[in-house]
C-alpha cells in the first residue's frame, strides 16, 4: 500500500506563489515517476506536471513558465512550485504514483488563486 500525503495549498492572491509538498513514506516513490494532477469544480482532473525517477520534467501547456516540480528522494518527497497563480489555477491538487498497474493519490490539498 502506498500512501501520499500533500500539504501546501491555501488562499492566494492572483500573481501570487505556493508550494506544494507530496510525502510518502514508502521508499518505492523514488523509483517512480510522480505526477501532479489537478481538480477544479464540475471539472475533469488534469494532469499539470509530471518528473521521472531522472528528474526530468513535464508540465501541461497552460502552467509552462510558472510551475516548477522537483523532487528529494532522500526525503521521498516530491514539490510543485507554483508561480504567478492566476485564478483559473484554483483547484484541488493531487499527487499521484504507478505502481504496478495501480494509480494511488493522496487525499489533495485546495489551492484557491482569488484576490
Amino acid at each position: 500500500q502506498v500512501q501520499l500525503v500533500e500539504s501546501g495549498g491555501g488562499l492566494v492572491q492572483p500573481g501570487g506563489s505556493l508550494s506544494l509538498s507530496c510525502a510518502s513514506s514508502g521508499s518505492i516513490f523514488s523509483r517512480r515517476t510522480i505526477s501532479w494532477y489537478r481538480q477544479a469544480p464540475g471539472e475533469q482532473r488534469e494532469l499539470v506536471a509530471l518528473i521521472t525517477t531522472g528528474g526530468n520534467p513535464t508540465y501541461v501547456d497552460s502552467v509552462k513558465g510558472r510551475f516548477r516540480i522537483s523532487r528529494d528522494n532522500a526525503r521521498n518527497t516530491v514539490y510543485l512550485q507554483m508561480n504567478n497563480l492566476k485564478p483559473e489555477d484554483t483547484a484541488v491538487y493531487y499527487c499521484s504514483v504507478l505502481v504496478t498497474g495501480t494509480r494511488y493519490w493522496g487525499q489533495g490539498t485546495q489551492v484557491t488563486v482569488s484576490s
